[in-house]
């Protein structure tokens, strides 16, 4: 059933066999599998089915520095689904490299084997709605698919690296009606978990607290409980929990809130092909089930290992929207249309980069200039990407110059000192607001350098193709639009001790016997990829170890995505 907490008399205490906080794309996956069990499921959301702006702003907070970080409230969704109402849908499962412990990398390295997340993704695709685990572009397809650069070849990049894309799947939508026929499932929305109390000795979580915006007061009692609130809510809410531990739970080795990472993204650099057009292809190809496809270039894990960098890759892209010296109406209209863009795209697309009078003027001219051309991209974006159930992924420009610059996306280096902690000031609700603290390190502006040398080189070996850049420039390129907003990992990391985790290996707080985290929040690494698909994959995974944890029962084997009814 799907419940509201503003109609529950003030003081009730639910209970419960499982109590998820969160109702995203962990906090779902989680509980489908435990549908229609002998297990009770109580999944707790703060928001409501439609976004509400009184209930966004709780996720308000401060930022030490606005240039390199989005307002905390940004990039994440107090509704339910979570962040999956607005995610863009793009899957990719980590590399066995992410796990491996690198001595290049500090703090590197996870206490489980890739596989042990991997055996997981296929279920973890399905729930996404993105079709076949099948990564590789030279069998995803049946056939081989069209070759990004035809003649290119690299021994430092991977050009069969393949990302597949969701509908996107907005996990409530989805569903949320198998939540609600499910006999043991309560979802409970409208409800703020303002604490976690602790009993005496520290070791088990007894209840939780639970808030209205209008006044109301419940706790939730459970055997288990799960929080899957984010990677920015999750520390908040640890660090705020000090009852018993004055350092806030799981907290002490002061390990909350630090190892914040993003990811490190930008776009940057001319690539211009002496090759005919038609051998450069940057586009989408669809799967037999209609899901869209796409190549890009990923660095080896072997050239990774030899010179000592991290995990990257990068996509052939248009130019930059900004400048009208592109010439292209299409790209101008999609400027000119930048106060209907969200904030969360329009970050990306645009950047912070001034536009002029003269140059508006300019935009404005590309776009009469080529009307017929610029009126067929608009209608077809209206019907693939606006219309569509399974959304066109992005912008897709052919260059009529053959040329383009890259779309970068990289690890970012685990740093203690990039982090999330609780500001003086409060939320309606009494809860103290988080202050973000994101920095990055050399090396993370390195792996980029490192890769683009590597492109550069490898471009003019071929003869082919150029790569110009600034390599002055690429610490500015990689930051012009900051932090790359959405992606919120390490900051309750998974550790083989206490001293190196604030979870163990099967997400699990260290010292509390029942309580559990789910999210991007446990990753000890963040690899080059989105971390969607990894953060369903885990969640899958610790309902397999919850399963295990109870006495045996009648629990069925988990659920998975079914075609669309």
């Amino acid at each position: 059933m799907i419940d509201t907490a503003k109609t529950l008399p003030s003081g009730t205490i639910l209970d419960a066999d499982i109590c998820i906080v969160g109702a995203g794309a962990a906090g779902i996956a989680l509980a489908l599998q435990f549908a229609d069990t002998d297990k009770t499921v109580l999944l707790i959301e703060s928001g409501d089915v439609a976004e509400n702006p009184e209930i966004q702003a709780l996720y308000e907070g401060s930022v030490v520095d606005p240039a390199l970080h989005s307002p905390a409230d940004r990039y994440r969704q107090r509704v339910f689904g979570g962040t999956t109402t607005i995610w863009g849908g793009r899957c990719i499962p980590f590399d066995p490299i992410d796990f491996d412990l690198r001595a290049w990398i500090d703090n590197s390295g996870w206490p489980i084997e890739y596989a042990e997340v991997a055996g997981y993704y296929p279920a973890a695709n399905a729930l996404c709605e993105a079709g076949d685990c099948d990564y590789d572009a030279r069998s995803a397809l049946g056939a081989p698919m069209r070759p990004m650069i035809e003649g290119f070849h690299s021994s430092h990049f991977n050009a069969d690296s393949l990302e597949r894309f969701s509908c996107p799947t907005n996990f409530a939508a989805r569903y949320g009606h198998r939540l609600s026929a499910s006999r043991n499932i309560r979802v409970l929305l409208n409800a703020n978990c303002t604490e976690i109390v602790a009993n005496n000795r520290g070791d088990h979580v007894d209840h939780i607290i639970l808030r209205t915006l209008s006044g109301g007061h419940f706790e939730a009692r459970a055997r288990k409980f799960i929080l899957a609130m984010g990677g920015l809510e999750i520390p908040r809410i640890l660090l705020a929990s000090n009852r018993v531990h004055p350092r806030g739970i799981g907290n002490g080795h002061d390990l909350v809130g630090r190892y914040y990472m993003c990811h490190i993204a930008g776009t940057i650099g001319d690539v211009r092909f002496s090759v005919p057009k038609e051998q450069v292809w940057h586009g989408y190809e669809n799967a037999w089930d209609g899901v869209y496809c796409r190549r890009r270039l990923a660095l080896t894990p072997e050239t990774q290992r030899a010179l000592q960098v991290g995990n990257v890759v990068m996509r052939l892209h248009h130019p930059r929207l900004v400048d009208p010296g592109h010439q292209t109406g299409i790209l101008s209209a999609i400027y000119l249309a930048k106060p209907l863009i969200s904030y969360e795209y329009a970050k990306r697309l645009y950047g912070p980069d001034p536009v002029g009078l003269g140059d508006y003027l300019r935009h404005v001219l590309n776009v009469v200039s080529q009307p017929i051309r610029t009126a067929r991209f608009l209608a077809d974006w209206a019907w693939r990407r606006t219309l569509a159930v399974r959304k066109f992924p992005s912008i897709i420009i052919a260059s009529t110059a053959n040329r383009y610059s890259l779309d970068v996306h990289a690890e970012q280096i685990p740093n203690p000192e990039s982090r999330v902690s609780l500001a003086e000031t409060r939320d309606p609700l009494g809860l103290p607001r988080i202050a973000i603290d994101w920095r990055y390190t050399a090396a993370d502006i390195d792996t980029v350098a490192t890769a683009l040398r590597l492109l550069k080189q490898d471009f003019a070996a071929w003869g082919g193709g150029t790569l110009e850049y600034d390599e002055d420039e690429v610490e500015a390129a990689m930051l012009r639009e900051g932090a790359y907003g959405g992606h919120h990992i390490g900051t309750a990391r998974m550790g083989r001790t206490a001293e190196e985790g604030v979870v163990d290996r099967d997400c699990r707080v260290f010292g509390i016997d029942n309580l559990y985290i789910a999210g991007s929040a446990v990753f000890p690494t963040s690899s080059q990829a989105n971390p969607t698909l990894t953060i369903v994959a885990m969640a899958l995974r610790l309902a397999d170890h919850l399963r295990h944890r109870f006495a045996p029962s009648t629990i069925a084997a988990g659920v998975t995505a079914q075609e669309h009814e």
